[in-house]
C-alpha cells in the first residue's frame, strides 16, 4: 500500500525562521499541515547566518514542534538560500558548428557546462539558469534539431559571497541530526511557483520584501533576465522610527503596525503610543518607502530592460503587506502592481498560513513537492509494538479440563437410564484423580 511522502521545509530570514511541514498523498496532492515559526533579531544580517549556536536552537525547536505533531522523526529538509550578495551574473559561450549537421542535445549540454564554468571573482556560484540560445545570430527557443554555422548560450550564473552557503551549510550539518535534501535558491523556486507562466513569458518583475533586504528579479519571454538583492526592507522602516523617536525597536514596530495610511502622512488616524505620535512615525515611513520604490524602480535600468517590456510588477514578501504600498509603487513605476499568490500547487487549509510572508517558503515546499522522488520522504514515522500478551498457566491445585466433547445427553426413558449411568461413571473417575492427588 503506498503511503503519504512528508516534506519539510525551512526559510532562515533576518528576522525570523520558518518551518513547514507538508503531504503529499500516492494519487499526487500537496497539503500544507504545520508552519512553525521562531523569530530573532541579529542572528542573520542581511540573509547570511552571523551567530550559528541560535539559529541552530531556533532550527532545532522549529523541527522538534514538527516531528512531535506528526509522531515521528524529521531525517532531512530541503532549505532555502537567499542574501544581501545573491544576484544573477550573464555567462556566454560561442561556438562554430558543422553546418552539415543539426544541433544535438548533447552538443547544447555541453556548451551550457562551459558556460557553466565560468566564474566570478570573490563568489560562488549557487545555480545555473539558462538564459538564451542564438543560432547563426537568431534567437531561438527550440535549437535542438536546427542547423547552423554558429551557436551562442547565454546563461545566468546565480552568485552569493561564499559565506553565504558556507555558514548555512554549517548550521545544518551540526543541527538536530537531519541533513539537507537539497538547497534551493529561494527567489528562483518563488518565480517559479508564484508567477504563472503568462507573467513570466509576457514581462515579470518580482519583488520579495523581507525585513532586511529586497529581491528584485525580472522575467521575459519565460527566462530570467535579472535577479539582485537590496539592503532595504521593512525593518528599515522600524529602525527609522526608532532612531527618530529615541525608542526601542519593539516600540517602533508596534506604532508601525497600528498605522492605518503610513504612507500619507497628513491624513493618518492620529494616536500616540509610548510618546511616538502616528504623523511623526508616518513621516519616517513614508520617506524610507519612497527610497525603497525608487532602488527598486532603478533596477530596469541596470537590467538593461525596458519597461515596454514588463507588463506587471508582483510583490511578495512581510514587507508588501504596508498599506498603500501597491498603490505607490504603481504612481512611481507606472506599470500595474499586485500582490501574488501562493503557489496553485499547494493545498492550504488554514488561512492564516496564506499570506505574502510566507510565499517564499510555501515555493520551497511546492517545489521539494514537484522533485520528492516515491518512496522518499522526509519523517520516519515512530513505530509502537503493542503490549505483549501472555497465556495464563495451569494450575496444579486445580483438575485439567478435558478439552474433549462430552457425548450428548440422550433423550427418553432408556435415555434418562444412560445418562444416570454416565454420570455416575465420571464421578468415579474424579473421586481417583483426587485420591491420586492426595497420596
Amino acid at each position: 500500500m503506498e503511503q503519504n511522502q512528508y516534506i519539510v521545509a525551512l526559510e532562515i530570514g533576518s528576522s525570523k525562521i520558518v518551518g513547514a511541514l507538508a503531504d503529499k498523498n500516492p494519487s499526487g496532492m500537496v497539503t500544507l499541515t504545520r508552519l512553525v515559526e521562531e523569530k530573532m533579531i541579529n542572528c542573520v544580517h542581511h540573509g547570511t547566518v552571523r551567530n550559528v549556536e541560535n539559529v541552530k536552537s531556533c532550527i532545532a525547536r522549529i523541527l522538534k514542534n514538527i516531528s512531535d505533531s506528526i509522531d515521528g522523526h524529521v531525517t532531512q529538509v530541503y532549505v532555502g538560500v537567499s542574501g544581501l550578495s545573491l544576484h544573477s551574473e550573464v555567462s556566454e559561450v560561442n561556438r562554430s558548428l558543422d553546418s552539415t549537421k543539426p544541433i544535438t542535445a548533447e552538443i547544447l549540454e555541453n556548451i551550457i557546462r562551459d558556460a557553466s564554468r565560468n566564474t566570478v571573482k570573490n563568489y560562488e556560484t549557487i545555480d545555473v539558469v539558462p538564459r538564451t540560445v542564438y543560432v547563426d545570430k537568431n534567437e531561438t527557443k527550440i535549437p535542438v534539431g536546427q542547423i547552423g554555422s554558429s551557436i551562442k548560450v547565454k546563461v545566468n550564473l546565480i552568485v552569493a559571497r561564499p559565506a553565504v552557503k558556507m555558514n548555512l551549510t554549517h548550521v545544518m550539518s551540526t543541527s538536530y541530526g537531519i541533513g539537507v535534501k537539497k538547497y534551493f535558491v529561494t527567489p528562483l523556486v518563488t518565480g517559479e511557483c508564484v508567477l504563472s507562466e503568462s507573467e513570466r513569458s509576457l514581462g515579470c518583475m518580482l519583488v520579495d520584501i523581507g525585513a532586511e533586504t529586497s529581491t528584485v528579479s525580472i522575467y521575459k519571454d519565460d527566462a530570467l533576465l535579472y535577479l539582485t538583492t537590496l539592503p532595504l526592507g521593512g525593518r528599515n522602516l522600524t529602525l527609522d522610527i526608532k532612531n527618530g523617536c529615541s525608542v526601542l525597536e519593539e516600540t517602533a514596530e508596534r506604532v508601525k503596525q497600528n498605522i492605518s495610511n503610513p504612507l500619507d502622512p497628513q491624513n493618518v488616524d492620529s494616536f500616540v503610543i509610548e510618546g511616538v505620535t502616528s504623523n511623526e512615525a508616518a513621516s519616517y515611513i513614508a520617506a524610507r518607502t519612497g527610497e525603497i520604490i525608487a532602488n527598486i524602480d532603478k533596477q530596469f535600468d541596470y537590467a538593461g530592460v525596458s519597461k515596454d517590456d514588463i507588463r506587471s510588477i508582483v510583490l511578495v514578501g512581510g514587507g508588501s503587506q504596508l498599506q498603500g504600498l501597491v498603490q505607490k509603487m504603481a504612481e512611481v513605476t507606472k506599470l500595474k502592481v499586485a500582490i501574488g499568490q501562493a503557489p496553485k500547487s499547494l493545498n492550504i487549509r488554514e488561512l492564516r498560513y496564506n499570506r505574502p510572508e510566507y510565499f517564499a517558503l510555501l515555493s520551497i515546499v511546492a517545489k521539494a513537492a514537484s522533485e520528492i522522488k516515491p518512496g522518499e520522504t522526509c519523517i520516519e514515522r515512530n513505530e509502537y509494538v503493542g503490549p505483549v500478551v501472555t497465556q495464563p498457566q495451569d494450575n496444579p491445585e486445580q483438575p485439567a479440563v478435558s478439552n474433549e466433547p462430552k457425548p450428548p445427553k440422550r433423550q427418553g426413558w432408556l435415555g434418562r437410564k444412560w445418562n444416570k449411568f454416565r454420570e455416575r461413571i465420571d464421578s468415579f473417575a474424579t473421586e481417583a484423580e483426587d485420591e491420586e492427588n492426595v497420596d
